[in-house]
């Protein structure tokens, strides 16, 4: 009963500070802000969190698992369809998973910054104490790498049934789609709130356009040698 009360007041601490940094951003949010969100005094708040790190780090952990299931999903609807069509629907889940959570889209990339500029976390001058610290890093570092390799799977696939034939490693193919949702991520950002994004362009023909590049590189005879 103990545990179960603290795993309720870590979620409602944790969906208070995703309310504060969606609202001020990380810099600008106040740990006493995220207290009185979550109804707690301040000393409580550390009683469960000793930093604001923690809880980005705690808000990260929980976009990478609902990407990763939401990746689950993705492949359970198309699990009878060919490899092609199931990557092309994590392509564009994933691209609508960032659209309608863009903070989470946010901490991601900040976590992934965080990796390229840690050496992959084995720089442990880089980081932080609070950091170094939280628990979430260490669950973000299990399974940080699982919507990649999801990936990578519908692709082998793909090359098995034939509907993918571009002879290029799987997981470099996963890392230029990932390269592709990054760019969308930016265009989201540099729009706004705005429901048109720069120059006047609709995001769902972005969208549409870089699912087209997807599909005709997959299926591209030049590249197949």
């Amino acid at each position: 009963m103990k545990d179960s009360k603290r795993i309720i007041k870590e979620k409602t601490i944790i969906d208070a500070s995703e309310a504060v940094f969606g609202e001020v951003g990380f810099k600008n949010a106040k740990m006493e802000d995220i207290a009185r969100k979550a109804g707690i005094t301040k000393v409580t708040l550390y009683s469960y969190f000793q930093s604001k790190e923690n809880l980005y780090l705690a808000l990260t952990y929980r976009a990478m698992q609902q990407l990763t299931d939401r990746y689950y999903e993705i492949m359970d609807r198309n699990k009878d369809k060919s490899g092609l069509e199931a990557v092309l629907a994590i392509l564009e889940g994933f691209m609508t998973f960032c659209e309608q959570n863009f903070l989470y889209s946010e901490v991601m990339l900040d976590y992934f910054s965080l990796v390229r500029s840690t050496s992959d976390g084995s720089n442990e001058a880089k980081l932080t104490e609070a950091v170094k610290e939280s628990i979430y890093y260490v669950k973000i570092q299990d399974i940080q790498n699982l919507p990649f390799k999801l990936t990578v799977k519908e692709i082998e696939r793909g090359k098995r049934d034939g509907s993918i034939i571009i002879p290029i490693d799987s997981m470099l193919i996963t890392l230029y789609g990932w390269s592709i949702v990054v760019g969308y991520v930016k265009v989201i950002s540099a729009s706004g709130k705005s429901a048109t994004p720069l120059f006047h362009v609709r995001l769902s023909d972005l969208k549409e356009l870089n699912l087209n590049i997807a599909r005709n590189l997959f299926t591209s005879k030049s590249f197949a040698g």
